[in-house]
């Protein structure tokens, strides 16, 4: 297996031990709805035209800001974005990755019952500003008021 699978309980942990970093991988919209504290967010679709698509600098913009050797968790709303976006970082030489199951609104079955609860859910602490240079526009390098 290239990366681990988490619960957001044992993310939550990790955090707070302070060894490992946050990779937020939803849209800029959804990141500014609500995230986990001091996440960094590098989403992997954007929204185009033709409804979600991928985000041709992901992977660069990862690249620029984070370390080979960083332990990243990466999340998204329901776990699976961030499981694909950990697949490519591994790819790339990423060794430490964990992928938070359940993301941030949590994953249900065709029913909508709830499989695993996401952080929301669990009323984890949820921020609604990113800390200074952890918005997609400022990791990309553009002005906070430009269009994604």
């Amino acid at each position: 297996m290239t990366y681990e699978t988490i619960t957001p309980q044992t993310a939550r942990e990790r955090l707070a031990s302070g060894d490992w970093t946050f990779l937020d991988v939803r849209t800029p919209q959804e990141f500014e709805a609500g995230h986990v504290p001091g996440a960094y967010n590098v989403p992997l679709l954007l929204a185009g035209p033709r409804g979600m698509q991928a985000n041709p600098d992901f992977l660069a913009t990862v690249q620029r800001h984070f370390q080979l050797g960083e332990a990243l968790i990466l999340g998204c709303r329901i776990g699976r974005r961030s499981a694909v976006a950990c697949e490519e970082l591994a790819g790339k030489g990423w060794t430490t990755l964990a992928n938070m199951d359940g993301g941030f609104s949590g994953r249900r079955d065709l029913l909508g019952r709830l499989l695993v609860a996401g952080w929301e859910e669990l009323h984890f602490p949820v921020d609604i500003d990113p800390l200074p240079g952890r918005s997609y526009a400022e990791l990309r390098g553009a002005p906070e008021d430009s269009p994604s």
